[in-house]
């Protein structure tokens, strides 16, 4: 057999050992603990199977759509916005978000004070937790990847005009930033203000351009834009850079 047949063969098993290789990446300790605790608790009758199952399909479906159906109302009925700024978990319910669900008691993490921040023309808010990843997610649902890094935490706490920059917001220099940080205890959802141009909208239309990012702080709503899509980006700065 000649060299380059033999190299033929030899490149061809490695070819074939590279496909049949697993293509998953590795468990980490997080997923290691999550999966240890779970059947703990299965174990000790803390819960069944079939009731974590549910919460998990619970945790799933739920998204930021209750969240644009409460603001778009409030934009639209004054009565209804002193009720989300005065009792925001009653005001939940009005748009179907009961934070005791699915248990009946809520869960640790969830079932906490609820307080909705309302941008003026002279203060933006803009939500974060700097410790971990505190979200309220009966309203928002699951929090985009982004919102759980450790480079958005820490940065929006310390540049929060440059980050809000880099997702293609840039505030006039005249309007604050009022950056809340959620804790163990306390959620936050921002109430953007309507904008020009949907003076003859109905709550549908309004809804619509009420995005996930919107509520979270860092977009604001435009005719036309109804995902979560950046729409621009500026690439990171050192603030000490300009």
């Amino acid at each position: 057999m000649s060299n380059d047949a033999h190299d033929h063969d030899h490149d061809h098993d490695h070819d074939h050992e590279r496909t049949v290789a697993p293509m998953v990446d590795e468990i980490t300790d997080f997923e290691v603990l999550e999966i240890a605790l779970r059947e703990l608790c299965i174990e000790k009758g803390i819960f069944t199977a079939d009731e974590h199952r549910r919460f998990t399909e619970f945790a799933e479906q739920i998204g930021p759509t209750p969240a644009a159906t409460l603001v778009a109302r409030a934009w639209l009925e004054p009565d209804f916005k002193e009720l989300v700024m005065k009792e925001p978990m009653t005001a939940s319910k009005e748009v179907g978000v009961d934070w005791l669900e699915p248990t009946g008691f809520g869960t640790p993490s969830d079932f906490t004070a609820f307080e909705i921040l309302a941008d003026t023309p002279t203060v933006h808010n803009v939500i974060v937790c700097a410790l971990c990843s505190c979200y309220p997610r009966p309203i928002l649902g699951n929090s985009p990847e982004w919102y759980r890094t450790p480079n958005y935490r820490r940065r929006m706490v310390r540049w929060p005009r440059q980050v809000l920059a880099e997702f293609g917001l840039e505030l006039p220099e005249g309007v604050s930033i009022n950056v809340q940080d959620s804790n163990q205890k306390h959620r936050f959802m921002v109430m953007p203000q309507r904008p020009a141009g949907t003076e003859d909208w109905n709550h549908d239309q309004l809804a619509e351009i009420i995005t996930r990012d919107c509520v979270i702080g860092v977009a604001l709503p435009k005719p036309g834009v109804t995902t979560n899509r950046v729409t621009s980006i500026r690439p990171a700065i050192h603030p000490m850079e300009g």
